[in-house]
């Protein structure tokens, strides 16, 4: 469920914002923070543009339900973007 702050939000950046830092979107994952910042990053400047990689997305809504984060499959995707 997207609120009003969430809109405009790319899916990677939705994500950070629901779990409160890269560093714990990373935790989540099993990734460095690093990885994280490149999907925040643009396209041109070499990051994913805002998408997360489709191998994170279960990790990311197991992390969720366990920390009590609403999240669901299509804000993973973008799929509020699309429509």
């Amino acid at each position: 469920m997207l609120n009003a702050t969430d809109v405009a939000m790319t899916p990677a950046s939705l994500i950070v914002s629901r779990f409160g830092s890269k560093s714990a979107v990373a935790d989540a994952v099993g990734v460095h923070r690093t990885r994280v910042y490149d999907w925040l990053r643009d396209k041109e400047r070499g990051g994913s543009g805002g998408r997360i990689p489709q191998s994170h997305h279960l990790k990311l809504l197991e992390a969720a339900r366990e920390r009590g984060i609403p999240l669901t499959a299509a804000e993973l995707i973008g799929a509020s973007e699309a429509a």
